[in-house]
């Protein structure tokens, strides 16, 4: 007897049963192909199902990746702040930790299906004539790949424990290369005949049976493949270590807490930001052009998903930042998660870290006080933020923090007031081109979707710079 790399008891000739099941298992579609009346919409169908529940039970999978997920350049996930959360909640006794930290890579796959292969598949649905033949075959196949997901999620990923080995990133591999070959099946059935289709079909059935292999089993076909796939992806990383913080053993000598209203204003920069995302820009241009054509249910539906992303990204923001507390033990600063009972961030106080005011306009507004703090090893970034708290002064005294006496920049009402000129002066062009009775709704619509992104970077420079010396 022996175990397989998932710690499940095993031997050679069970697992190239399970190498068989699993090829005949997917090229049940081949069968349909050339034995039934299997089309291309047909063989559409299936792998758009097997794809979708791949998706949902990666995103699932993914939650409780105990492993660090590296980055990647030119990359940035949706709640990216999250990337950095140290510490698991377990919503269950008898699940493992869910970890924030993944969240970001969970949002990023299933925004991609939101704002692309669902709209296209609808709209395909609704304005092309397809003639799907559904039958036994189609069902079984259907079924067995949904129950397959599900045993092998319970058993071999909760029951092995083969979470703990891996990261969000590399689970969501699978999902990623299933949904770009569902994009690639999509092309090939709305551009090509029916013969053509089925035939690119037929080698795209032949290769997803290789990739299913691979990712699914231990057996020795399957280890052929994953060998051959680790030569070609050798300097690829998915998986980093991401050990977890120990707290000194020194006791809590002083503690401070941060503002929550302060918080939850500084999370307003973030949303600004998320107005830049190229999805997010689109969406609040067709809300414009919506307005312009009068479109009112459209106007609805748009500013109801914004406000819910608005709602999400303040509150990652505030699970990032509202929930730590600063303790002092011996001579250490600790960021502690009072959610996540778990720390974040820890510095010696007397080191090369460099604690710095932060000039922020929620602390402006509010009469909070936030410090950068740089040279911190225990932080990806080497740079995190202390606060807000609801008094600086009193917090560094308490946590007996060495501040560079260095004061924000003084109010200026001459900054102030030319920045709020120049953003009034910017902001009437559109309402004035609104209220011109020369100039139809669809120029309108045109001109809003053209210079909505630029007049929107330019207001929120205009308004920073305001409220940066308000």
């Amino acid at each position: 007897m022996i175990r397989d790399m998932r710690g499940v008891p095993s031997t050679v000739p069970n697992r190239s049963a399970t190498d068989l099941v699993i090829i005949g298992t997917n090229l049940l579609p081949l069968a349909g192909i050339v034995y039934g009346d299997w089309n291309v919409w047909t063989l559409l169908l299936l792998y758009w199902i097997e794809a979708f529940s791949t998706v949902l039970f990666g995103v699932l999978k993914s939650l409780f990746a105990k492993q660090g997920s590296p980055d990647v350049v030119g990359e940035r996930e949706p709640l990216h702040e999250l990337r950095h959360k140290r510490g698991g909640w377990r919503p269950l006794s008898t699940l493992p930790p869910i970890y924030p930290r993944n969240v970001p890579f969970a949002l990023s796959i299933l925004g991609i299906w939101a704002s692309t292969i669902l709209p296209i598949t609808i709209l395909s649905w609704v304005l092309v004539e397809t003639s799907i033949a559904l039958s036994w075959e189609v069902a079984v196949s259907v079924g067995a790949l949904i129950v397959a997901h599900g045993i092998e999620f319970h058993r071999e990923y909760l029951g092995a424990k083969t979470y703990k080995n891996v990261s969000a990133r590399e689970i969501l591999q699978q999902p990623s290369q299933l949904t770009l070959g569902v994009m690639f099946l999509g092309i090939i059935g709305l551009s090509m005949g029916q013969s053509a289709g089925v035939t690119v079909l037929g080698g795209f059935v032949i290769v997803k049976t290789i990739l299913a292999v691979s990712w699914e089993s231990t057996g020795p076909i399957a280890s052929a493949f994953q060998e051959l796939f680790d030569r070609l992806s050798a300097d690829r990383e998915f998986s980093r270590s991401q050990p977890e913080l120990s707290l000194p053993d020194e006791p809590v000598e002083a503690r401070v807490t941060v503002s929550p209203q302060s918080v939850l204003l500084g999370s307003s920069t973030t949303i600004l930001l998320t107005v830049v995302n190229r999805g997010v820009a689109l969406l609040l241009a067709g809300v414009v052009a919506a307005i312009v054509t009068a479109r009112f249910l459209w106007v609805g539906i748009g500013l109801t998903v914004l406000l819910g992303i608005f709602i999400i990204r303040a509150g990652s923001y505030y699970f990032r930042y509202g929930t730590i507390e600063y303790q002092r033990r011996g001579e250490m600063l600790v960021a502690y998660d009072t959610v996540l009972d778990a720390p974040q961030w820890l510095v010696p106080i007397h080191s090369r870290a460099r604690f710095e005011i932060k000039n922020a306009i929620p602390d402006r507004l509010f009469g909070t006080g936030t410090l950068q703090i740089s040279n911190v090893e225990t932080a990806p970034t080497n740079t995190v933020q202390f606060g807000p708290v609801a008094d600086l002064d009193h917090a560094t005294e308490t946590l007996d923090l060495p501040i560079r006496h260095e004061e924000r920049p003084e109010q200026d009402p001459a900054v102030v007031g030319a920045a709020l000129v120049l953003a009034l002066v910017f902001l009437s062009v559109p309402l004035l081109l609104l209220g011109s009775p020369q100039v139809s709704g669809a120029e309108m619509a045109a001109v809003m979707v053209l210079i909505a992104p630029f007049f929107m970077i330019l207001l929120s420079v205009l308004i920073y710079a305001m409220l940066a010396r308000i």
